[in-house]
């Protein structure tokens, strides 16, 4: 059975997307405890990390901010706009969701938003991050927090559509806690792939191989889009922990929205660096060359290790007929 999605309408006017979860990851099964990279079974690790870390910290620094008010059009709920319209608190509560999205499209850009989650028992809820296109062929590239009881952990989920089709979904559980302070989450969409980063750290690559009939985002302008809306029927442990409203509202914050112009000319740092060479891909997994920089498949890698908890591409029996042709692909 393939993932459901739906575009619903919350009170307050707000759209927003519903997904259900995988069914590889069993409802009655609580999540383990998250790992940080302070913790025993990392420490062989931090070196490698830390030194990958300095070269993102510099890599990334030159971002330009955007105000939030002169960018982004309010789409529902009732929003708290403060700090001189760089910070956007959306509410949820049992009468409505709210969100945001961006006066402009983009075509091939890079995306930072700072984003600080429900604090407490978040179960229930969904905070969103994503860039969209309109219509039945519409692309789509999400990033959601999928909420959760008091000491579990967030799931941070992710998914790509591509000419009106999706099911790409890989799940994470992050090395902090995404409640106590701003973190950065940001997607590199250019020509080339989109990345996929956590606080500058590349967590996923989709590249593009529209050359061997893969479908990729390349030509239809996206809005970024926010919201935080109510999902308990599937967002947490499969629907089993239901919201509280007595904890309402549910408040995520986000400031810092960061847009920069990722097009095949662009020379900037933040677009990422360039691939060695054009590759070429079969179904076998056979290729002519790597498909990202050295230095991102190091660092994704490292993580995908140890927080990935859900990749379709490892999901067989969803897939009874075989798994998408970019599963093959080794990054």
């Amino acid at each position: 059975r393939r993932l459901a999605h739906s575009i619903n309408e919350q009170p307050g006017g707000l759209i927003h997307h519903h997904y259900h979860l995988p069914l590889s990851l069993p409802p009655n099964i609580l999540p383990p405890k998250v790992q940080t990279l302070s913790s025993p079974s990392m420490a062989s690790h931090l070196p490698q990390l830390l030194a990958l870390l300095a070269i993102s910290i510099t890599f990334f620094s030159a971002a330009v901010d955007a105000t939030f008010m002169q960018n982004v059009d309010i789409t529902g709920g009732k929003p708290v706009i403060r700090n001189g319209g760089n910070v956007v608190d959306l509410k949820l509560d049992q009468f409505s969701a709210s969100g945001f999205q961006s006066k402009q499209e983009f075509l091939f850009s890079r995306i930072d938003m700072q984003i600080k989650l429900p604090a407490g028992n978040s179960a229930g809820t969904v905070t969103t991050f994503y860039m969209s296109s309109q219509g039945n062929t519409h692309d789509e590239i999400d990033l959601e927090f999928l909420g959760n009881e008091t000491g579990q952990p967030y799931v941070l989920h992710t998914n790509i559509y591509a000419q009106g089709k999706g099911n790409k979904e890989m799940q994470f559980y992050l090395w902090f806690d995404p409640t106590a302070s701003y973190h950065t989450y940001s997607i590199l969409w250019n020509p080339r792939h989109i990345v996929f980063y956590v606080d500058r750290r590349p967590i996923r690559v989709f590249p593009n191989q529209q050359a061997v009939g893969i479908p990729f985002p390349s030509r239809q302008p996206m809005r970024v889009y926010a919201s935080i809306w109510n999902a308990d029927d599937w967002a947490t442990q499969g629907g089993r922990v239901k919201t509280n409203w007595a904890n309402a509202p549910f408040t995520a914050s986000y400031t810092n929205f960061r847009v920069t112009p990722c097009p095949s000319s662009a020379k900037s740092p933040l677009c990422g660096p360039q691939p060695p060479a054009p590759v070429s891909t079969s179904a076998s997994g056979r290729q002519s060359a790597p498909l990202v920089d050295p230095w991102t498949r190091r660092m994704m890698r490292l993580l995908q290790q140890k927080f990935m908890i859900y990749n379709y591409c490892a999901d067989a029996k969803r897939f009874p007929q075989g798994l998408p042709l970019e599963c093959f692909t080794r990054i």
